[in-house]
């Protein structure tokens, strides 16, 4: 228990920089939406360049984050050395990166629809290869424990792209796209400062000798290319249908439409918040704990609760949709209706995240890869046959297919190769009263008033609270206040 108090701690931290960074964040969607609208196709070329940018923070990181804290943990490797490989392989693959942008700027811009604008491939493709580099001392600050500069670092950032958002769109009144590009180049140049520490551990460290350095590189290596193949299955899995969609769909205003899902997204974002500060604090939770024999018992109850309150959260954005819909623009409404479907997908994204540690902790990640790869030809497939006649919709339902099908190779795979005694009845129980109470509020949303089915899905999502505290956690099991409840 005491190790998920620590867990749950630092999951906290990292939670809090994360939940409020992105609702800070998220300021700049009925910024963007109220000064582009949706039929301009403005939003539409944001969302499909941020696609393009987090396809590629995945290949230039390729893998080195995780391969980063398995090193660093792992007996007879030296942590400093470690980090300081890592260090100068991802800086020199970024700088590389950023040349050949350069180079074949021309042809690349043409190739992705923007010809006429080269600025916004070359502005955000640089951004990516600073946010690349900066993701090797972040990881630093999570192996050293250090969530409060962790935290800070990642708000300042925040602050500063919202505050130059909002001179740029509401005090200057402007409406060009491309300087949401550069305000965040600006942005994320500036944090690289702040790394002077960080920075300055690793390289004063060395790599050592160059024999040392690349058997070290080696070793590293081919525990990370798994990953990367992983990694860039995963993420197409989120930005695929926002890539492919121009090419797919036959309609003049492919933008627009594409605007109008990338915003409707943003709403049912709150899943990938809650899911990126659990994997924060848990993945060097686990590499810690993985010689510990109790491990096995502590990620099943990690797994429960992470699904415990990934559906609560779940249950709350569809209660209160008719409420967070102020987020964007009106313009941009029709969206909505993927929102339910959207966050679906990202609870078992986040299952998946942590059924995938028991091939890492074996290190046998070409598994990851098999899995990822396999739920990624699942949805580039849905998404090719079905974009051209039922648009954003069938975006939606490929990325929920293509999680489910990765989440339930990875489970019936590692159950043989890494049994760990999930609570899978518990954990259904948890699934089947969400869906039937989502049910209830989608249909309290269709047929009552905005105040009236507020209403009701609060008592829903009170029944939910009700049975968690009944099975789960015990109001007698609270400090202070527990005693009044025996």
């Amino acid at each position: 228990m005491a190790n998920l108090k620590s867990l749950a701690k630092d999951t906290a931290i990292y939670g809090m920089s994360s939940i409020i960074g992105r609702f800070l964040n998220y300021l700049l969607v009925p910024l963007y939406t109220a000064k582009i609208s949706a039929a301009s196709g403005g939003y539409g070329v944001i969302t499909n360049m941020y696609a393009y940018t987090a396809l590629l923070m995945v290949i230039l990181t390729y893998g080195m984050e995780t391969t980063f804290f398995r090193f660093a943990n792992k007996e007879g490797e030296n942590a400093q050395r470690v980090y300081a490989t890592t260090l100068t392989m991802v800086g020199t693959t970024s700088l590389l990166f950023v040349a050949l942008v350069f180079l074949f700027l021309s042809p690349l811009s043409g190739l992705m629809g923007y010809a006429d604008h080269p600025s916004y491939v070359w502005v955000m493709f640089t951004t990516v290869a600073i946010d690349a580099f900066q993701c090797i001392p972040f990881a630093y600050l999570r192996y050293k424990k250090r969530p409060l500069r962790f935290a800070a670092l990642k708000l300042l950032f925040i602050g500063l792209n919202i505050t130059l958002n909002i001179i740029y769109y509401l005090v200057m009144g402007g409406t060009e796209v491309g300087y949401a590009f550069y305000i965040n180049l600006v942005c994320t140049g500036s944090i690289t400062f702040f790394f002077w520490r960080e920075l300055r551990e690793g390289f004063s460290a060395g790599v050592g000798s160059w024999a040392e350095c690349r058997a070290l590189m080696g070793r590293m290596l081919s525990y990370s290319w798994p990953i990367l193949v992983l990694g860039i299955a995963g993420i197409l899995n989120q930005t695929a249908d926002k890539i492919l969609f121009p090419y797919l769909y036959h309609g003049a205003d492919a933008h627009a439409q594409l605007g109008i899902y990338g915003a409707a997204s943003k709403i049912a974002m709150i899943m990938a918040m809650i899911t990126q500060a659990f994997r924060y604090a848990y993945e060097p939770f686990v590499f810690g704990k993985a010689k510990e024999r109790d491990n096995r018992d502590t990620y099943a109850q990690a797994m429960k609760y992470f699904l415990i309150f990934t559906l609560l959260a779940f249950l709350f954005v569809v209660g209160y949709i008719d409420i967070l819909r102020f987020i964007i623009g009106r313009d941009y409404w029709e969206g909505l209706k993927v929102v339910p479907i959207v966050m679906a997908a990202e609870i078992m994204m986040g299952v998946y995240f942590n059924l995938s540690f028991w091939y890492k902790l074996i290190d046998k990640t070409i598994w990851g890869a098999y899995f990822s790869g396999i739920g990624c030809l699942v949805l580039v497939a849905i998404n090719v046959i079905f974009v051209p006649r039922y648009g954003y919709m069938a975006c939606a339902w490929a990325g929920f297919a293509g999680y489910g099908v990765a989440m339930t190779l990875s489970y019936i795979v590692g159950q043989r190769k890494y049994p760990i005694a999930y609570p899978i009845g518990r954990c259904l129980s948890y699934v089947a009263l969400a869906v039937v109470l989502c049910v209830g509020m989608l249909l309290a949303n269709k047929y009552l008033s905005m105040g009236l089915a507020v209403a009701v899905n609060t008592l829903l999502i009170a029944v939910f609270a009700v049975y968690l505290v009944k099975r789960d956690f015990p109001l007698r099991g609270l400090p202070v206040i527990g005693k009044h409840f025996k």
